[in-house]
Order: structure tokens, then C-alpha cells, then sequence
């Protein structure tokens, strides 16, 4: 393509633009949308990117450089520019604008426009008259709903083209399915299309949310069948009514007067909620009807490039406002495509942009009462889906496995700051006898164990654990305090219970440091997180990457100070009394065990054998001291 200079673009295009709504598109030499921009105004919005260099900041600068061409489409309101932008990025997936992570398409339920449908799984719309419900985010979920009305119905599962002629002549032969109970046998006509087609319109109130109505009919009917005593009949009713009730127990039936709602729940990764522009968000969408959740979804979306999506200094606000819109967008055009359309109320946790939704619809942030446990629901399921994510993300790339968990921890722990630095004590004695502890650090969520360090307790006679932590952490950090004040963790963990937790906390505040090194302690049975004044202890996901660090400090403090406990150990069951000796070092006893093999060996030595192991003074020494004992 022809690449205009910035000075062209003004003249030729930019003092054309019209001062209407529209959608812009930035291309670069190749002639590659990079980016898609809405507008109120095409002409003052377009012209900002063009302004004095000076002006602008570094981000935009960047984009600005690799613009070769402006192209524009007008629109009539706002909402269509809302529109028209969302589907050009899913066209173009431009690199500096919010895409979604996945772009495969998501599986709907089709019942197939057939005499005696078929009921199955697709990813493909077709115009065939077929019905489709759907979309659903999580293809097992939908797979599980197939199996059921398979297992409640016996529907056919080949695809022979059936007929009333054709079965009538015997056509066709049953299949295993038959044989095995899994299929009625509409194709050598043991069931009639009319009986067949009232278990599809139970399907279809199912999909719909009506499954309540559809357990009342099976209950009714049951009774119905028992009284007329064909209690094979009623049998059938029974165990459908049941598949129904432990299909729907599972999920969330809530209260009846809550109908034809859309839920919109985000949660974001910390770089996009602290307004940096970069990063990923994931959305969760309910679909409420009758009382009955009906449609879940969840998508994950990221921005791409080294830019933000707007490309420029967004508050976090507007940058948490810019994702919720795209989210809300991109699922409307998911359900479009199957014809549905948005409901009437819509609940969101904040307010999207202005514009993004059409006027008819009563968007609104519920504070109280059932919307709001919904609301509540909902981002409960965007937060696991995010957990997922970021758990799958780790798998693939395991270098970044740490610096996830450091992100997560800030998050569940509800912390100011990254955890990068943290630290774990540990004690360590058996029968009271050699009391040590240790403190174990983790940068980065990885272990640096330069940093290590072990105690002997000094100030504590017999086991006390609780008075042992409280030695051990004041004098870390008092020592800290003198020699690295700047090097004081993000977060500090104890290996115990409330006590111990209690006599570190102390610790901590009789130093002055308890408001800048948040401390949690972890309880071995339950892995239950337990924090000071707070009586109910917290519980992480037993697969989350904030739990897999924590368990990892605890061990590795575990393992570090009872490394520590045993050579004590040993050293007092082998060396110890002829160190306890005036003069004679570890070096020098070692020599004499060496050599003698044992303490009573070297108390039976004569002056001339320890003089030949070290030298006429330490035997000397040893002579002395064992004659005076």
C-alpha cells in the first residue's frame, strides 16, 4: 500500500473526517489493522493522536509512529459505534485492542429439524431450522445436559432419515442401543412420533428454564400412572423427576420472582485493577428465567501489544469500566448469533461506558437482597474460572508458575503489596531437648536459600513453642531493623497454630513493625490460614498457586530446621564432651574421635597416643580434664 507521511494524513484525511459518531481503524505499512478506536466525534478524536508530539505520552507516541493510514466508517448513535467497533476487533483481532484469549467458537445444544430429532453437542450454526440453545463456555457442562436427556429419554443417536413410509415397510433394523436399553426404537417404530416429540418438548422447557414445570408434569404424571396401577410406568416418571432434581440441585435455582435477568460479573488481573492497562480480565454471564439459572459463560479477555487498549494513561476506573463493556459486547454477539436477544434488566457489579448498552434495558449495580447474592454468584464463578486460567497458564509455562502464585497470594490475602519477599519460622525439639528454629526466605515465590537462617533458643528453658516464636521473630527482625531496614518482607508466615501466631504477632508489635509486615500462621492438619484478631481461619482452594507457596514454605522451613535439629544431635552424641573441653575445637575432637573411635577410648589413651593424633598441648588438655572429672 501507498504509506502516507503524518503531514499527508492530516491534510488528507483528517480534515475530511466529519464531527459525527464512527468507528476509526489505524493501519500500518503492510496495510494491517492495528488498531480500533470508537468515537462521539471522529474528527477531534482521531486529530488527538496527531497532536504535538510533546504533548502526547510515550504509549501513544509508539502507536502514532507505526500509523500509515486512517480508514473511518459513520454511524448513526453511539450504541452502533459501540457495536460496529466490538465486531471489527473480533474481524481483525488488531493487536493493540482487547481480544478474547480463546477465539474457538463455543458449543450450543442443537435439536435437530428432523422427524424424531436428535439431540447433540455442535460448535456450527446452521440455518436449517434446526433449534440451538447455548452458548455454552464449558463444553463438559453441556455434554453433561446431552447425556442426561439421553439417559431421562432414550433419544436416537443415528442419523437415518426417517419417516413414517419407510419405517411403516421395516427399512430399518434396531441397533445395540436398542438392544441395551439406551434407545426406544422410533426407527422400527416402537415409540410413536407423538410420544417422541413430547419428551423433545420437555427438552426444549429444560433449555428454556423451565425445568421445575417439567419435574411437576413427571411427578403428575407418576401418580397419574400408579393409580392406573402401570407401575413400570410410573417407575420411569419416577427416576426421570429424579435425574432432573439431582441435575438442578447442582446448580442454582433462585427465587422465582427473579426472571429474564442477564448477570455480568469481572474480576481483572492486578495490573489492569491498578490502572497499568496491560493485562488480562475474566468475565462470568448468567442468564436468570424463571427463577432458574439457564445460560452460564465465561470468557477470559487480555490486551495485547505493549500498549493499553485505549493507548493512553487510563485511571484504573475507566480502564475496569473499557473492560466490562467489551465483556458485555462480546457476549451479546456470541448470542446473536443464534438469534437471542439481551434481556431487559441487566445487573453489573459497576457501571459499564455510557452508550454501551441500548436504552430500553434497565442496567443497574444491585446492593442488597437476592440480585445481589446472584451478583455475588456470579463473581464467585469468574473467580474460579480465573483460578483455572491462571492454574492452566502456569502448566504451560512454568516459569511463570511463581510469579503467579506471588499474584494471587497479594489477592487472597488481601495485601497492599506484592509478597516477593517472604519469610517462614519454624521450631524445631524433641522432648525439649536441643530447642532450635529456623527461618526460611522465599524471593519471588523461589527459594533463596542464601538467605536462610537458624536459631539456637537462648532465652526459653524446656519446649515452649509459643515463648521460642517470639524469641526467634524479635530477634530477626530487631536485627533486620539495625542492619537492612529496607529489606523487611512483604509477608511473614508461622508454622503453627493461633498460639504461635500470638507470640509472633507480638513480637512484631513490641518491635513497632506489626502494620508493615502482614503475618499469617498455617495450621499442618487443615492447611487452614490463620491471621491475628481474626477468629475465622481462611481456606484456599487446595489447588490454588497461593496455598502450593505457602505449603512449600512451611516444608521447606520444616525440612531446614530439623536438618538443623539432628546435626545438633549428633554432634552432642559424638563430640560434644571433648568439646565442652577448654581449647580443644570441633577440628581437634574430630582428630581424637577419628582416631579412638570413641570418648571412652580416648579417656584410656596414654599421654605419647593423643600426643601422636594433635600435638603435646591438647593432649595435655584432655589429660587434665578427664583426671580432674
Amino acid at each position: 500500500m501507498h504509506i502516507k507521511d503524518k503531514d499527508t494524513i492530516k491534510k488528507e484525511i483528517i480534515s475530511l473526517l466529519p464531527k459525527e459518531p464512527g468507528v476509526y481503524r489505524f493501519l500500518d505499512s503492510d496495510g494491517k489493522v492495528i488498531y480500533v478506536g470508537k468515537a462521539k466525534n471522529l474528527k477531534n478524536r482521531v486529530s488527538s493522536y496527531f497532536a504535538n508530539p510533546e504533548r502526547l505520552n510515550a504509549k501513544t507516541r509508539a502507536l502514532v509512529s507505526k500509523i500509515a493510514d486512517v480508514k473511518y466508517t459513520v454511524v448513526e448513535s453511539e450504541q452502533d459505534a459501540f457495536l460496529l467497533e466490538n465486531n471489527l476487533i473480533k474481524e481483525n483481532q488488531p493487536r493493540y485492542n482487547i481480544l478474547l484469549k480463546d477465539s474457538k467458537t463455543y458449543p450450543w445444544i442443537c435439536i435437530k429439524n428432523e422427524n424424531f430429532p436428535r439431540v447433540f453437542t455442535t460448535r456450527h450454526l446452521s440455518r436449517d431450522g434446526s433449534l440451538y440453545f447455548g452458548p455454552y463456555s464449558s463444553a463438559g457442562y453441556a455434554n453433561s445436559l446431552v447425556d442426561m436427556f439421553h439417559s431421562m429419554f432414550r433419544l436416537r443417536t443415528c442419523s437415518l432419515k426417517l419417516n413414517a413410509q419407510d419405517i411403516a415397510k421395516g427399512k430399518f433394523k434396531e441397533c445395540l442401543n436398542f438392544h441395551i436399553g439406551k434407545c426406544d426404537g422410533p426407527c422400527i417404530g416402537k415409540i410413536a412420533e407423538e410420544s417422541y416429540n413430547e419428551n423433545i418438548e420437555a427438552i426444549k422447557n429444560i433449555l428454556k428454564g423451565n425445568a421445575s414445570q417439567t419435574i411437576r408434569l413427571f411427578k403428575e404424571k407418576m401418580n397419574e400412572a400408579a393409580s392406573a396401577l402401570e407401575f413400570e410406568k410410573a417407575q420411569m416418571y419416577k427416576e426421570r423427576s429424579q435425574l432432573l432434581n439431582a441435575h438442578y440441585n447442582k446448580s442454582l435455582i433462585v427465587q422465582p420472582t427473579l426472571a429474564n435477568i442477564d448477570v455480568f460479573s469481572i474480576l481483572f488481573t492486578d495490573s489492569i485493577a491498578e490502572g497499568s492497562g496491560k493485562g488480562s480480565a475474566f468475565g462470568n454471564y448468567f442468564r436468570v428465567v424463571n427463577g432458574c439459572i439457564t445460560r452460564v459463560m465465561s470468557l477470559e479477555m487480555k490486551t495485547q501489544g505493549d500498549l493499553s487498549d485505549n493507548l493512553e494513561d487510563l485511571s484504573a476506573e475507566e480502564s475496569r469500566r473499557k473492560m466490562l463493556t467489551h465483556f458485555i459486547l462480546s457476549v451479546y454477539n456470541i448470542l446473536s448469533d443464534a438469534g437471542e436477544e439481551a434481556c431487559k434488566e441487566v445487573l453489573v457489579p459497576f457501571m459499564p461506558e455510557e452508550g454501551a448498552l441500548s436504552s430500553d434495558q434497565n442496567v443497574h449495580v444491585p446492593l442488597r437482597g437476592d440480585k445481589l447474592s446472584l451478583l455475588e454468584l456470579s463473581t464467585k464463578n469468574a473467580r474460579e474460572f480465573m483460578l483455572q486460567a491462571l492454574r492452566q497458564e502456569a502448566l504451560k509455562n512454568p516459569q511463570e508458575k511463581k510469579s503467579i502464585g506471588v499474584e494471587m497470594l497479594k489477592r487472597d490475602l488481601h495485601l497492599k503489596e506484592y509478597p516477593n519477599h517472604i519469610e517462614c519460622f519454624d521450631n524445631s525439639n524433641i522432648q525439649g531437648t536441643d530447642p532450635v528454629a529456623s527461618c526460611v526466605v522465599f524471593r519471588h515465590g523461589k527459594p533463596s536459600k542464601k538467605d536462610y537462617r537458624k536459631f539456637h533458643i537462648k532465652s526459653v528453658v524446656g519446649a515452649n513453642d509459643f515463648a521460642s516464636m517470639y524469641e526467634v521473630v524479635w530477634r530477626r527482625y530487631s536485627r533486620l531493623m539495625q542492619e537492612n531496614p529496607q529489606d523487611l518482607p512483604q509477608l511473614v508466615v508461622v508454622d503453627g497454630g493461633r498460639g504461635q501466631l500470638d507470640f509472633a504477632y507480638k513480637a512484631l508489635e513490641d518491635l513497632g513493625l506489626e502494620k508493615r509486615m502482614p503475618i499469617i500462621g498455617i495450621a499442618k492438619r487443615l492447611e487452614e490460614l490463620i491471621r491475628p484478631g481474626d477468629p475465622n481461619p481462611l481456606f484456599l482452594d487446595k489447588n490454588s498457586p497461593s496455598l502450593k507457596i505457602i505449603m512449600q514454605l512451611r516444608d521447606e522451613a520444616h525440612r531446614f530446621g530439623i536438618t538443623f535439629h539432628r546435626s545438633l544431635r549428633s554432634k552432642h552424641q559424638t563430640g560434644s564432651e571433648l568439646e565442652e573441653i577448654k581449647g580443644i575445637g570441633q577440628k581437634t575432637s574430630q582428630k581424637f574421635l577419628q582416631h579412638f573411635k570413641s570418648v571412652a577410648r580416648v579417656k584410656k589413651a596414654s599421654l605419647d597416643e593423643l600426643t601422636a593424633v594433635a600435638g603435646k598441648a591438647a593432649a595435655l588438655r584432655i589429660l587434665e580434664h578427664f583426671n580432674e572429672v
